[in-house]
């Protein structure tokens, strides 16, 4: 081998090794493994034909993957729920009709815990794992609640129910990525508050919040503060607490001015942010 050959090579390691883009995707890769429902997923509301390509839909996971020089596979599903993500007949808010009729960022079978145990099993690439579950455990006992003749005693009664399950599905979740044998970072996410001038329905979020995280501790995950995320970026005059007004969530195509509760690409970037800072302090 001549001088100038051994140097090229040489050169061509130290780019495959910095991460440069000379370097191809290999099956080795180091991965982000996201699991979730709509946030995860990057879901807008009434995008039309959209739908019909996932790749038109990009979550948080993308934006955590290029802070993080990770590949993503998303597994995602919007209106997962603790409960759907661990059985296939368990509460639903419209993922499994969602996924009858749209694809989602990858395909799969009957639960994302299947997909999820069975894609850390099989690759030893990943190095992260994040989890946004949990809110449409608390959607299904809005709707319920929604027709009662009073919904806020009706809420207040179901709560604590709701609570005990949220927190029991993620410790078995949690569990399961574990027995895997992944010994990487997971990072579970909290939920931000619509509207943090609203008392009740921002207390309502820190209750479900405190059920997600509540057995992250026990299974060496780390939590990114959504909650605290959004709350500091709001907490202006102009925005009042308002997360809509800051630019975070995703505007209603009826009225500009009004707002779903998905984040916005701005919104995204934020989570994104919140949850590479989490890994990273999580000996990442």
């Amino acid at each position: 081998m001549t001088p100038r050959t051994v140097a090229s090579a040489l050169v061509l390691i130290a780019l495959l090794t910095a991460g440069g883009s000379v370097a191809a995707r290999e099956d080795d890769d180091a991965v982000a493994l996201a699991l979730g429902d709509s946030v995860a997923f990057g879901f807008i509301t009434q995008a039309g034909y959209e739908y019909g390509d996932s790749d038109n839909f990009v979550g948080f996971p993308d934006y955590v993957g290029g802070l993080l020089r990770l590949d993503v596979v998303n597994a995602s599903c919007p209106g997962e729920t603790t409960s759907g993500f661990l059985s296939a007949t368990g509460d639903d808010n419209g993922c499994r009709p969602y996924r009858a009729n749209f694809p989602l960022h990858v395909g799969y079978g009957a639960t994302q815990r299947g997909f999820a145990t069975n894609y850390l099993r099989r690759h030893h690439n990943v190095r992260l794992v994040t989890i946004t579950l949990g809110a449409n455990d608390g959607f299904l006992l809005l709707r319920d609640c929604a027709s009662d003749p009073n919904p806020a005693l009706c809420i207040q009664a179901g709560l604590p129910a709701l609570l005990a399950r949220v927190a029991m599905n993620m410790q078995t979740i949690l569990g399961d990525l574990r027995e895997t044998g992944y010994q990487g970072v997971i990072v579970v996410t909290n939920y931000y508050s619509l509207n943090y001038a609203d008392a009740a329905g921002t207390a309502l979020i820190a209750a479900l919040n405190g059920a997600i995280v509540a057995p992250a501790d026990s299974y060496r995950a780390a939590v990114a503060d959504l909650f605290t995320a959004f709350g500091t970026a709001t907490n202006t005059p102009i925005f009042a607490g308002n997360s809509c007004r800051a630019g975070l969530l995703n505007a209603s195509p009826q009225n500009q001015f009004l707002c779903d509760v998905h984040p916005s690409q701005s919104g995204h970037r934020l989570i994104a942010r919140a949850v590479s800072r989490a890994a990273q302090r999580s000996r990442w």
